[in-house]
């Protein structure tokens, strides 16, 4: 009964801050409510008793939401008036693509990933009645979800090394 109420009251506040988020016109008051619905968001998987998951959703979503609330207040100037322009709407075009194909490669490989796991199975090499939450979480992101999971890191790869790449260059601008 507990877990009944705490469930729903976790999702309604995770529907209300994320409604906040969508219609506030303020930054602020926007990145405030994302932290909150994170929190909200981290409170559902206590709930549920993975507790490894919730705590990854405060340190990893909640963290990244409080330094991204630090730069808007140091970056933005929120007095003025954002200016949109379409160039280059072929670049975007081509990003969309890119992503449908790696959406579509990552939801695929999980057949792949069920082979690995019968392999392991038919090996006896783990005893998955042993396993606590947390074991559990590695055996299945190692074997059903291998693909896709070795996918997503290296996006995050890309991202990284893109990152560093377009801070390099504004730098070398900036000492011109």
């Amino acid at each position: 009964m507990f877990e009944t109420i705490a469930f729903y009251l976790f999702s309604t506040l995770c529907i209300v801050s994320f409604l906040i988020v969508v219609s506030s016109s303020q930054i602020l008051y926007a990145m405030t409510a994302l932290a909150s619905g994170m929190i909200f968001v981290s409170g559902i998987f206590f709930v549920l008793d993975a507790e490894f998951l919730g705590a990854v959703q405060i340190v990893v979503y909640g963290g990244s939401v409080v330094a991204l609330y630090a730069f808007a207040m140091m970056f933005f100037d929120t007095s003025k008036e954002v200016i949109e322009s379409r160039k280059n709407e072929w670049v975007a075009c081509v990003l969309c693509v890119g992503i449908a194909i790696v959406l579509v490669g990552a939801f695929g490989m999980p057949s792949i990933g069920s082979n690995l796991e019968i392999v392991a199975d038919s090996q006896k090499l783990i005893d998955i009645a042993e396993m606590n939450n947390i074991q559990m979480i590695g055996y299945v992101l190692f074997t059903k979800y291998l693909i896709p999971f070795e996918i997503a890191a290296f996006m995050l790869l890309v991202a990284m090394v893109a990152g560093i790449i377009l801070s390099i260059k504004r730098s070398n601008n900036g000492q011109s």
